[in-house]
């Protein structure tokens, strides 16, 4: 009965966000989704989402210094930027939980060249602790956050997920998306970029997060709108889903400068 009760609210919770266009949009989410090849500066090639891609080559790139991409397993994301980083740029490549960390090594070793993986760092932290600590703030030249996340895609395909989803996992979601956007802005030097990621539906998740950060830092954030075609337009970002987008996504994406007006 509980299974069914979670499965119900979970139809009524997305059917009141997308509507008509639910049926059509859960119908896409079920199906097998193609990932591409991706191959420049790596190699070996790596197989991921198109709409990963996108995320990650939003990140604008300085000339030097050091990256965070924040929760970078399985790191697809970090080969991306890695392969498109200049000489004196470096990356740091975070994963919180042990085991994913250590794939994330392990695709590290496997996919870069010698050089790039001498500039590519892996640690463990919490970044929305980090930011708590003064010495960190202002230390990385770019920050891409993939923020875990509802992973609706996920949930519609494995029934234990699907028995235990209640509305509450959205709004805790969204609890913990804050406390490290929040953290990475923080983390950010003035003039860097900050790129926002979830693979989210709600809008909780995603404009609801992200215009926090408008809100608490004011002009110190620049909002810095995607520039790629793909996906749909939302008031800070864009949403890329597989009904409309050729099976690509579900991805969502905001990106932001910090202002030198602090």
């Amino acid at each position: 009965m509980t299974g069914l009760i979670s499965n119900s609210s979970f139809e009524a919770y997305y059917q009141e966000l997308y509507g008509d266009r639910w049926k059509s949009l859960r119908k896409n989410l079920l199906e097998k989704r193609t990932p591409i090849a991706f191959t420049q500066g790596i190699r070996l090639p790596y197989m991921l989402d198109r709409g990963s891609v996108l995320a990650a080559q939003s990140l604008r790139l300085p000339d030097t210094g050091l990256i965070l991409d924040a929760c970078a397993a399985p790191g697809g994301k970090s080969l991306v930027i890695a392969a498109s980083m200049g000489p004196e740029v470096s990356l740091l490549a975070n994963e919180p939980s042990r085991e994913r960390r250590r794939r994330l090594l392990k695709v590290l070793e496997d996919h870069l060249n010698t050089e790039t993986r001498r500039r590519v760092q892996v640690s463990g932290f919490d970044a929305a602790q980090l930011g708590g600590n003064h010495r960190e703030r202002s230390r990385f030249a770019g920050v891409l956050l993939d923020a875990p996340c509802s992973s609706e895609r996920y949930v519609l395909m494995d029934p234990n997920a699907l028995g235990q989803w209640t509305p509450a996992r959205p709004r805790f979601l969204a609890r913990r998306q804050w406390a490290l956007l929040s953290a990475a802005f923080l983390l950010l030097r003035p003039g860097a970029s900050l790129v926002y990621v979830t693979c989210a539906l709600s809008e909780e998740e995603n404009d609801g997060v992200a215009s926090r950060l408008l809100a608490k830092y004011g002009p110190e954030v620049l909002l810095d709108e995607p520039s790629f075609p793909e996906g749909e337009k939302t008031p800070l970002g864009r949403l890329i889903l597989p009904d409309t987008s050729d099976g690509i996504g579900p991805l969502y994406i905001a990106r932001f400068t910090r202002s030198h007006a602090m």
